[in-house]
């Protein structure tokens, strides 16, 4: 009796928690003032040219569908979610509870939100909203999370993944759209959102595709490339050439924090984005992709990870037949993305555990000395500029249009050079939050910054702590030297100020 007692009145609990962020955003905040955006239009041709930087491969180029195709594309409905717990530490009762609720279709109206904070509210629940819904097949299995090595907070919830009804009784659960690759569960289990995620994005797809068994329809790497049979072969070097099983091992690689993405080789591929301070970040992606002059760059941003609606192409118009289903697709409105472009831009990083102490006051001397504040400025850390790589060389008319540092630091080139997504340039990173980030590089070679400051590896016999590469065992990670040449005690020190920013 104890027992039930206990657990109905977790569940009451979780009822009131569950539906916290879905409070009518016409009682909040109102003692705010009122808030009257001019939002911008999401999907302009002319703002989607000038944002994007030229690619650096030849015969390479971004093409973006129509005004009129992205905005035929139908805007779907978004329900109200739940958490998922881990099997074995859910509330007792929970899922035949979640099967007696009523489906709730959550209201996106614009005219009720007064103020800013409004606004926010709205958009974190656009941040963990649903397009796709599943089954329940992973994660009512506890061998999934043991296998993939999902992280959970210490209420044993699954964040990057949410339950819905939309349909009485039916339970389905679906990737959180943003939450999925930009949530990170700290060690102490508290969740960071918006960071660099450490859910095992390419793991739960290898699982998926051993499970299936076949490629077809699960080529993920060749979603949004426009090339002839032989080009794409080479884009992705092979991979398709291989069986299930191979490709699945190939995205095993990938650890926790690093996601594949089109227009990347299965060998080299980025780490996920920190999304906190993106406001003040002037660049989008780290090869730099795109320029971030506005929050409507930042809608359109977002906007391309709702649906297929731009392509690396061979050619500069989509050929006939390119375009997919618009019912397959689904899409934020404009007012919906200026709500998720506020909550992301409003984004806070986790209370940092580490002091100032006279230790980071001397890695801070150091910082100066060694002349760090030339790319990584105060206060935001960086310089906001980018860095040619390798071989690059800079057309005049960038220099014109781009903030370009005339610093090259040596880094791995193959993502800013060799990939389609590739501008020829690296920005220069934040420094802020790398306390709770990792791994680090762009490729996330190294797990921890006392790697990043071991002069080893520079050596080609060194096994990288981060991302290492399908099939590799060891590799150099070369490039950006400053740093290394310090003594132990001032690097204990360096890194120690660099955990407080």
């Amino acid at each position: 009796m104890l027992k039930r007692a206990i657990g109905l009145c977790t569940l009451a609990l979780f009822a009131l928690l569950g539906s916290a962020i879905f409070i009518d955003h016409g009682q909040a905040q109102k003692s705010s003032s009122t808030f009257s955006p001019a939002i911008p239009k999401t999907w302009d041709e002319e703002e989607l040219a000038a944002m994007t930087l030229p690619s650096a491969k030849p015969g390479t180029h971004i093409v973006y569908v129509s005004t009129a195709y992205y905005y035929s594309i139908p805007v779907p409905p978004i329900y109200k979610s739940y958490p998922v717990y881990h099997p074995g530490k859910e509330p007792s009762g929970y899922l035949e509870w979640l099967k007696q609720q009523e489906p709730e279709e959550i209201v996106f109206d614009a005219s009720k939100l007064k103020t800013e904070a409004d606004w926010i509210k709205a958009g974190a629940l656009l941040f963990d909203s649903q397009f796709e819904f599943e089954p329940l097949t992973e994660v009512r299995d506890p061998a999934w999370y043991a296998k993939i090595g999902a992280p959970l907070t210490k209420e044993g919830i699954l964040p990057m993944y949410r339950y819905t009804l939309r349909k009485k009784g039916t339970v389905t659960v679906s990737r959180a759209t943003c939450a999925y690759c930009h949530t990170r569960v700290l060690p102490d289990g508290i969740m960071a959102i918006g960071a660099q995620g450490n859910f095992p994005v390419e793991g739960d797809y290898a699982y998926r595709l051993r499970r299936a068994g076949r490629l077809d329809g699960m080529r993920k790497l060749d979603a949004s490339l426009i090339f002839p049979a032989l080009r794409q072969d080479d884009l992705n070097r092979g991979l398709y050439t291989k069986t299930a099983d191979e490709v699945a091992a190939a995205h095993e690689a990938m650890i926790p924090g690093v996601v594949a993405r089109p227009g990347f080789s299965v060998f080299d591929m980025p780490k996920t984005a920190d999304l906190i301070g993106v406001k003040e970040r002037k660049y989008l992606d780290l090869t730099a992709r795109l320029q971030h002059r506005s929050i409507g760059d930042l809608m359109r941003y977002a906007a391309f990870c709702a649906g297929t609606n731009y392509f690396f192409s061979s050619t500069t118009t989509l050929p006939p037949g390119s375009l997919p289903a618009l019912a397959s697709l689904g899409r934020f409105s404009d007012e919906q993305l200026y709500a998720l472009a506020l909550y992301i831009y409003s984004l806070r990083p986790p209370p940092n555990p580490n002091k100032f102490n006279e230790q980071t006051a001397r890695g801070q001397a150091i910082f100066q000395r060694e002349g760090c504040v030339i790319c990584h400025t105060p206060p935001l850390y960086t310089n906001n500029k980018l860095t040619p790589a390798g071989n690059f060389q800079v057309p005049d008319e960038h220099r014109a249009k781009y903030d370009i540092l005339d610093i090259r630091v040596g880094t791995d080139e193959q993502s800013a050079l060799t990939n389609v997504r590739g501008r020829g340039y690296y920005k220069v990173p934040s420094l802020k939050g790398v306390w709770y980030r990792g791994p680090f590089e762009h490729n996330g070679s190294v797990a921890t910054l006392e790697d990043w400051f071991d002069r080893r590896r520079l050596r080609d016999d060194y096994a990288p702590t981060g991302f290492k590469g399908y099939g590799v065992k060891t590799r150099a990670v070369k490039g950006h030297e400053f740093g290394l040449q310090l003594s132990a005690q001032d690097k204990q020190a360096l890194i120690a100020f660099l955990k407080t920013l």
